[in-house]
């Protein structure tokens, strides 16, 4: 006679897929609180203590795991730091000199001191015929955004501050200098990290429905998805 066990012991496949559902909730759910948190702090409200040696690379590494199309890595990005604060605050206030002449002492001071705000400031660069010349420049500054936005999160996750600031001042001749920038790269903005001292309330966010739309095979595009 057969001996059936009792009771009947569930399957490898069905294990794992009892197992990996929950997980997956899980992660999917952290992961959503991490992106739901991250907020831009100016970096005028960012202080120390900044990200240590060992976070400062957990940060920079998940750039890495940005999408990069042909494998490229046609983005960089360039460490101030305190020491080197100086040589970027004459460039600040150069650059501003030069698209307005009639610019007061005060006005220059400003413009310098931003280079002083933040524990941690580096400068994100895209070049734009790195490797393959048939992935164009729009390509490879999509790469570069999700890799900045990588960093953004592991610093949220690691509970500092960031931010992104611009400005006409990276396409000043001088700062293009100070970084040694090649004549197919691209300032594209500073990334700012350090603890929270202050910030703002946490502004409303679009729902999907406001920048959504599908393609519909008999009524064109549509709102919604």
């Amino acid at each position: 006679m057969a001996v059936i066990p009792w009771p009947l012991s569930p399957s490898p496949k069905s294990i794992s897929a009892a197992v990996r559902a929950p997980v997956a909730d899980d992660v999917a759910g952290m992961a959503a609180a991490l992106i739901q948190s991250r907020q831009t702090i100016l970096p005028k409200r960012l202080g120390a203590p900044g990200p240590g040696a060992a976070e400062l690379a957990q940060i920079l590494s998940a750039a890495a795991h940005a999408p990069d199309h042909g494998q490229l890595v046609p983005w960089r990005f360039v460490l101030v730091p305190e020491a080197s604060r100086t040589p970027l605050a004459d460039v600040f206030a150069q650059a501003l000199q030069e698209r307005d002449p009639a610019a007061t002492a005060e006005q220059a001071e400003q413009a310098r001191e931003k280079a002083y705000r933040s524990p941690v400031l580096l400068l994100a660069v895209v070049d734009a015929e790195r490797g393959d010349a048939d992935i164009d420049l729009a390509e490879r500054t999509v790469s570069a955004g999700c890799a900045v936005q990588n960093m953004l999160l592991m610093a949220t996750a690691l509970g500092y501050g960031s931010a992104l600031t611009s400005g006409k001042a990276l396409k000043a001749d001088s700062l293009r200098a100070l970084f040694q920038l090649a004549p197919s790269e691209l300032a594209l903005c500073f990334v700012s990290i350090g603890t929270v001292l202050s910030r703002k309330a946490v502004r409303a966010r679009p729902m999907p429905s406001a920048y959504v739309s599908t393609l519909d095979a008999d009524r064109g595009v549509v709102p919604g998805f």
